[in-house]
């Protein structure tokens, strides 16, 4: 990270695409084109891992922290590689650009169609049997268990796990082994489905790559407890004796909520962990060093001290700090990765001994432009004049406000006075996002990464994620006529002006 680089933020489902979701087809190859235009050399996205509709949708509430997203997989691709015949693709939604918003529930209901015939193919087929089979030695290690997992799922009709049969909620050896004979045929198509997501994914990222993109990806801290990795591991989270949680995760209170925010996710057992050379995580880690060329670190501060709140609780308040040994972990990957290009998330309340850490670990952290002109700009770590090189520098991220929809729904008085005496001219929403796009491309920050919305000067509407709000997030569309020529001529001279190229 020590070049100036330049680029745009937009999770692969805001693509425009078939089924009412972005995918990994043709328009993907079709974004990374555009940025290769425009000058950019860094595309970020949001986690991979598989959603559900229960859980609105969310990248970060996943039935597995390792496993694909099957709405991401291309219906057309899956045609060109022979796991559809054309004639499968007839009658599908294109959608190329019109819906407004993503459609999770047409998205999940197409592609659950598509990848039912694809595996009938593979079984009468064999459509590339032997690199399917390479494919499931490499990932057993998690591949296994999920699999097993989302047919049990399906079998019990979404019931918790922690409301299975005893034998099979604490995973008794010969439940486990009758129950994969018995649902074999689920398992293979899970498995399938895997091997499809994971081949499109890496021929994507190639793509990318050849042409001069990187991809930074996202690994959230926590995991969901309705997952295959707290069911396959429960002794390195910390559950009672009928498998739920003692304590869950949150934040105190916060920019986003007064309340705090309860998320609910077991917490880590960090002492057991430890025990097993926290081993569980060096296998995340070295999955997603295989996805990606960087990753952002969600809610970094939580590896060294994280927020514990009782199970029960309604709120985020009743919590407390508890430690977590994160310079041993941190040794542990760096002995197992010598590189590790890491980008911390340390937005929030971040204590001197955490950026003590990030420093001497050398781990770029975030600094985020709406954040700026809250109070006291002169000394605000958001305020560009106090950036260092090493850092990473954002208009807005996925759970804020675009700049336009922060300016006319979210920013007060004496906010505007701020950000209008810091540009130096009146702000006015027809300009204040190009401002700070402008701001940030021409700050010190070695990383300058743009969210699509504000890159378009949008709107309220675009937003990607309100975090005090469970449903009818995500869901926002990037429009195919959005990109035009001028767009990518301007962005390309900025991007140019600003060393960035």
């Amino acid at each position: 990270m020590k070049d100036r680089r330049g680029g745009i933020f937009l999770h692969l489902t805001s693509l425009p695409g078939p089924c009412g979701i972005g995918d990994l087809g043709p328009t993907a190859y079709g974004f990374a084109d555009f940025l290769v235009a425009a000058g950019q050399r860094l595309w970020q996205v949001l986690p991979l891992t598989p959603t559900t509709l229960k859980c609105g949708s969310s990248p970060y509430t996943s039935p597995s922290a390792f496993a694909g997203n099957p709405l991401l997989i291309s219906p057309e691709h899956m045609a060109r590689d022979g796991f559809l015949a054309p004639s499968d693709l007839d009658g599908l939604d294109q959608g190329m650009g019109t819906q407004d918003v993503t459609d999770y529930v047409s998205a999940t209901q197409a592609k659950s169609r598509l990848l039912d015939r694809a595996h009938e193919r593979f079984r009468e087929q064999g459509i590339r049997r032997e690199e399917f089979q390479r494919f499931c030695q490499a990932h057993a290690f998690w591949l296994e268990d999920h699999a097993l997992y989302t047919a049990l799922k399906e079998r019990f009709e979404d019931q918790n796990w922690s409301e299975w049969p005893v034998e099979l909620r604490d995973r008794h050896h010969e439940a486990l082994r009758d129950w994969r004979v018995q649902l074999q045929t689920h398992i293979e198509k899970e498995m399938l489905t895997q091997f499809i997501f994971f081949d499109q994914w890496h021929a994507l990222k190639a793509y990318c790559n050849q042409r001069g993109i990187q991809i930074l990806g996202d690994a959230p801290i926590y995991v969901s407890l309705e997952s295959s990795d707290v069911w396959a591991h429960p002794d390195i989270f910390r559950l009672d004796g009928a498998r739920l949680p003692t304590h869950v995760a949150g934040v105190p209170p916060d920019y986003f909520s007064s309340t705090g925010q309860l998320w609910g996710n077991p917490l880590y057992d960090w002492e057991a962990l430890a025990q097993r050379g926290f081993d569980w995580w060096v296998q995340r880690i070295g999955h997603y060093l295989g996805l990606f060329d960087m990753v952002r670190l969600d809610h970094f501060r939580g590896f060294l001290g994280y927020w514990e709140i009782p199970f029960g609780e309604k709120a985020a308040v009743n919590g407390c700090w508890r430690t977590a040994p994160g310079g041993d972990f941190f040794a542990t990957l760096h002995g197992r990765f010598p590189h590790l290009p890491i980008i911390a998330e340390d937005l929030g309340t971040i204590t001197a001994d955490v950026r003590e850490f990030m420093t001497r670990q050398g781990y770029p952290g975030m600094n985020v432009l709406l954040f700026a002109f809250m109070g006291d700009v002169a000394t605000s770590p958001h305020a560009p004049h106090n950036y260092i090189r090493h850092s990473v520098t954002y208009t807005g991220t996925h759970d804020n406000n675009t700049v336009r929809g922060w300016l006319r729904r979210e920013a007060q008085p004496h906010e505007k006075e701020n950000l209008a005496r810091y540009l130096g001219y009146p702000v006015q929403e027809s300009t204040v996002t190009s401002g700070l796009v402008r701001m940030a491309l021409m700050s010190v920050a070695n990383l300058a990464i743009i969210p699509m919305q504000d890159l378009l000067g949008l709107n309220e509407e675009a937003r990607m994620n309100t975090p005090s709000i469970s449903m009818g997030n995500w869901r926002y569309r990037l429009k195919g006529q959005h990109i035009t020529k001028e767009l990518i001529q301007g962005l390309r001279e900025l991007t140019i002006l600003f060393g960035r190229a």
